[in-house]
């Protein structure tokens, strides 16, 4: 479990800096969302799944789970 430590290391970081990041964007957020005539931004209108960070962090999880399941899987042949 030892080589898994520095790549644990560096997802954590990844998620962390994906959480950091989203909250400060959802606090310049909110100044704006108080302006009367604000318009939503247009890649917000077309995509609003790629701009959620609980997806962002998920696929960055998910990728690293496949990446263990995939190295002991064929580690054994």
């Amino acid at each position: 479990m030892d080589i898994w430590t520095i790549p644990f290391i560096i997802v954590v970081i990844i998620i962390s800096t994906i959480c950091i990041l989203s909250v400060q964007k959802s606090s310049r957020a909110v100044g704006i969302l108080n302006e009367k005539d604000a318009a939503m931004p247009e890649a917000i209108e077309d995509h609003p799944f790629t701009l959620n960070p609980i997806f962002w962090i998920i696929l960055v999880a998910t990728l690293f789970v496949g990446i263990i399941i995939f190295y002991y899987a064929f580690s054994f042949r």
